[in-house]
C-alpha cells in the first residue's frame, strides 16, 4: 500500500507532533506501506521519512527543483523525483496512492489537503483522506468543513470525503474503514 502523507517542514513545532509522526511511521513500517511525501529533509517531513527508512520501509519524495537548489531535499530516500513546480508535485503526490493522510502543518499542508478534498468531491480522486487531529490541531478546520455543509456550500454526502482521527494508531483503521467513493461523485458535486 502507498500512503501519501502531507506534513510540515518546520522543525520548530511542538514535540507532540514529532511523536505522532514517529508513531505513524512505525505503524506504516509494520505493514510494509510505502511513504509518498513532499521530499523534504526537515521538520515532520524529514522525521517521517527518517523513521520509515530506519524501520526498513520505502520513502518516495516528490520535490520541486527550486527546493532542491536550496538543499531542502532529503538525501537518503528510496526515490526522489524532481519536478518543475508545486502543481506537478501535488499531482504526482496522489498518483497511484491508496490513501492520503494529513498531519498537522502550515499553509502548504492545508493547501494540499484542500485540493485533494476538492478533487475527491469532483470524483477525480477516490481514495480515503484521513486528517490527524493531534491535540485538537485541526478542530477549527473540522468546524469550518461542518459549517460549509450546514450552510449548503457542500452537500451532507460530502462529509464522507474525509475522516478525522485523534491518534496516529487510528489512521490505518480509518483508511481500511473509509466509506466507498468513486468517480460518480461528480453527479452530486454541485449543491
Amino acid at each position: 500500500m502507498r500512503i501519501c502523507v502531507y506534513c510540515a517542514s518546520s522543525s520548530k513545532v511542538n514535540e507532540k507532533y514529532f511523536d505522532a509522526t514517529i508513531k505513524l511511521a512505525e505503524e506504516m513500517s509494520k505493514r510494509d506501506f510505502t511513504l509518498v511525501y513532499g521530499g523534504g529533509s526537515m521538520g515532520l517531513m524529514g522525521c517521517m521519512a527518517d523513521n520509515i527508512l530506519k524501520n526498513g520501509g520505502k520513502a518516495i519524495g516528490i520535490l520541486p527543483r527550486f527546493m532542491q537548489k536550496v538543499e531542502w531535499g532529503h538525501k537518503g530516500l528510496t526515490q526522489l523525483t524532481l519536478v518543475k513546480d508545486m502543481h506537478e508535485r501535488k499531482k504526482l503526490l496522489i498518483k497511484d496512492v491508496d490513501a492520503v493522510v494529513a498531519l498537522p502543518g502550515g499553509c502548504g499542508t492545508l493547501e494540499e489537503l484542500m485540493e485533494v478534498i476538492t478533487l475527491k468531491r469532483l470524483g477525480k480522486f477516490t481514495k480515503p483522506i484521513i486528517i490527524l487531529n493531534t491535540d485538537g490541531f485541526y478542530e477549527h478546520l473540522k468546524l469550518l468543513l461542518d459549517k460549509m455543509i450546514q450552510e449548503h456550500f457542500m452537500r451532507s454526502e460530502h462529509g464522507e470525503i474525509w475522516q478525522f482521527v485523534n491518534q496516529p494508531e487510528d489512521i490505518i483503521p480509518a483508511i481500511e474503514n473509509a466509506p466507498e467513493w468513486d468517480s460518480s461523485a461528480i453527479k452530486f458535486a454541485a449543491v
